[in-house]
């Protein structure tokens, strides 16, 4: 899976569980209202329901902040709901009450400070408030629990509330502004990778320009003189065409060692680029190469293998590293390529790319490898045998 997916799930699952300790104490709460007689059904059902709805609004609102939505209207229905099932359920801050911390812990994520600071200030009151109401009407649970004197309860739940609107929201506001910080990482790291694609295509059609632009240009601009000479001086035109067959030649000649220089590529300049665009993408590059020359015919077999290596990092990669290693000996030259971000599934499809790689390489009786290691990282080795055939 995407690692931003994962953070994003795991996001979710750090919301929600403050929902389940919700339900938690709802369920524990009404066994011992409605044990005890203090929580009749005329008003276990509505609050029940209440709850239900608050519940579903509550993910609702969880999964709008993670997909960067403001969900307004979800939050101020749900609002009123916490405030409605507190009320009828009773509001102790262990109990139904909790409806207002949870609505609290999620509707302040994405909001500024003082309207953050706000909502735990109002949530404290409600919900003081409304424990109050619960114990001098006799509606509250808890006096049934032994929590001593009124005094003392009283004292209680007002510390209790005080508790959960000091830590619960700050800590979800602190994950939030964690989640954030990675998405917005992960678009950086995206704007570099695009970026550097980008420049790579830039300097193609630069080089190409100036191989072959300056004989284009001759071309016409002769081509045109030849029109003009045609009737008035047969023999210059044909000299100048003479001349535009020779600009011809010469261009299709550089053309064809541009593209032979691009698909036979220079290893030295090829690995210079793909250090710069996985560094680019946010992924440190160490290339480690021998102190002699390759042997003839090795570095543009390995200049196709590193690319497709460094592109496949590239397209599935959570990689922070990347390491590029070249050694030969008399009998045989290796090119291992390690990255510490494919997973294992993807390691044991190598895809189409990787693919014909081991075709090409098996050509010239070399050999591909890819796989994980098992420490959590990827591994490409390319073996040829020296000399070269072929």
């Amino acid at each position: 899976m995407d690692p931003i997916k994962r953070a994003g799930r795991l996001t979710r699952v750090m919301f929600n569980s403050v929902l389940a300790i919700l339900w938690l104490f709802i369920i524990m709460m009404s066994l011992v209202g409605l044990g005890e007689g203090k929580l009749p059904v005329w008003r276990f059902v509505p609050a029940l329901i209440a709850a239900i709805v608050f519940s579903w609004l509550y993910v609702r609102m969880v999964n709008a902040f993670v997909e960067r939505r403001d969900a307004i209207r979800d939050t101020v229905a749900a609002g009123v709901l916490a405030v409605l099932g507190s009320l009828i359920g009773s509001g102790e801050p262990m109990g139904w009450g909790f409806m207002l911390v949870a609505w609290s812990a999620v509707a302040g994520i994405g909001r500024s400070r003082c309207v953050g600071a706000a909502l735990c200030v109002g949530v404290f009151l409600a919900g003081t408030a409304l424990s109050w109401f619960s114990l001098a009407t006799g509606q509250s649970v808890m006096s049934e629990v032994r929590m001593g004197d009124s005094g003392t309860t009283l004292v209680s739940f007002t510390l209790v509330y005080a508790l959960w609107a000091a830590t619960l929201l700050p800590a979800n506001r602190l994950w939030a502004w964690i989640w954030t910080m990675a998405v917005e990482a992960h678009e950086g790291r995206e704007a570099h990778t695009r970026l550097a694609l980008a420049e790579e295509r830039l300097r193609f059609a630069r080089d190409l320009h100036d191989l072959v632009g300056h004989q284009l240009s001759a071309i016409a601009v002769k081509t045109q003189l030849a029109v003009r000479l045609a009737d008035a001086d047969a023999g210059a035109a044909k000299s100048e065409m003479a001349e535009v067959n020779a600009l011809t030649r010469k261009a299709l000649r550089e053309l064809r060692e541009a593209v032979r220089g691009y698909r036979e590529l220079d290893l030295t300049a090829e690995l210079h680029s793909i250090k710069g665009v996985l560094e680019a993408a946010g992924v440190r590059c160490e290339v480690r190469l021998p102190y002699r020359d390759l042997p003839a015919g090795v570095a543009p077999v390995f200049a196709y293998v590193v690319r497709e290596a460094a592109t496949n990092v590239l397209k599935h990669s959570t990689a922070s590293f990347c390491e590029i290693t070249l050694r030969f000996t008399d009998q045989e030259a290796e090119l291992l390529v390690r990255n510490d971000g494919v997973s294992r599934q993807q390691g044991a499809d190598l895809g189409s790319g990787l693919t014909g790689m081991g075709e090409r390489l098996a050509a010239v009786g070399g050999e591909l490898t890819a796989r994980p290691t098992g420490d959590g990282e990827f591994s490409l080795q390319a073996v040829v045998s020296l000399p070269i055939r072929g």
